[in-house]
């Protein structure tokens, strides 16, 4: 296998990662490298915080030295194009479309290839989708796209947004979507570049569910997904007690949890597809 040079761009601000570790979350970043050093072993990875103000890439490193971009989640909200966090992140976007380097990414990366591209997002009028996104289907485009190539027609995925994909710019496919987001996979073509996007979280495992619900978890009772702080916890602990004995038939039936979020290789389809059927083709150009 090629030895790849990959950019990972984590989307969040300062104050959001410090707000994931707290709750005991691994920093989108590292877990993003984390996933990306599983899919090919013989991967170097660089990571960038563009929200951070002065951020830059390694003296002397521009974007084309690099065989592929990965872009994590963020709680930032893409469509709030005054913010000073948000304006860099799709300028950096447009800015490695021109470049002609291949990027992939989870949630937040997909509205930004959308709006990068010209295409809008919105708050989605259902609210948050959180926790496992059900019933996701590969589109006429989807199934016949190389993104989804060994993946089931139908799936669960790992997922945590409000925001959503309302408009796609020109150039872009709409490659699966379920009943409470129309987008939850995109192929973006722009200027040079090609951006392959998933609205969910191939990145997570039931752990890191688990710290996310519990960093959250106050914001998420008062949404409504849990009657209180302890029914929160309690899902915590299902959710941790599964990820260290998943031979727990009756936790993931309870849960509802299967091979879709549970068997690496299955929920990681589409970044060793990415690798494989975009980055490392690029490289060898």
């Amino acid at each position: 296998m090629a030895s790849l040079n990959i950019l990972v761009i984590d989307g969040y601000r300062r104050d959001g990662r410090e707000s994931l570790a707290a709750g005991g979350a691994t920093t989108a970043g590292k877990l993003y490298e984390r996933m990306l050093l599983a899919c090919h072993l013989d991967c170097a990875v660089d990571i960038l915080y563009p929200a951070d103000p002065g951020s830059a890439l390694p003296q002397g490193t521009s974007i084309a030295a690099y065989d592929g971009i990965a872009w994590t989640g963020s709680s930032l909200t893409v469509h709030d194009g005054d913010d000073p966090a948000v304006r860099p992140q799709i300028e950096f976007a447009r800015a490695a479309f021109e470049a002609g380097v291949p990027s992939f990414g989870s949630c937040w990366a997909a509205q930004i290839a959308v709006v990068a591209a010209g295409g809008r997002c919105a708050a989605n009028p259902r609210g948050r989708e959180m926790g496992i996104a059900r019933k996701i289907t590969l589109t006429d485009e989807g199934r016949a796209h190389p993104l989804y190539i060994g993946k089931p027609r139908v799936f669960d995925a790992f997922i945590s947004h409000e925001d959503e994909i309302t408009h796609l710019p020109s150039g872009a496919l709409n490659l699966a979507g379920n009943a409470f987001s129309s987008v939850q996979a995109v192929c973006v073509t722009y200027r040079r570049g090609t951006f392959w996007a998933v609205q969910y979280h191939p990145e997570y495992d039931l752990h890191e569910l688990a710290r996310l619900t519990c960093a959250r978890k106050e914001r998420l009772v008062k949404m409504g997904f849990f009657a209180d702080l302890d029914a929160a916890q309690d899902y915590v602990t299902k959710l941790e007690t599964l990820h260290q004995d998943p031979s727990r038939r009756d936790l993931s039936w309870l849960l509802g949890i299967d091979d879709d979020v549970m068997n690496d290789d299955v929920r990681q389809t589409e970044v060793r597809n990415w690798i494989e059927h975009l980055v490392l083709p690029h490289k060898r150009v």
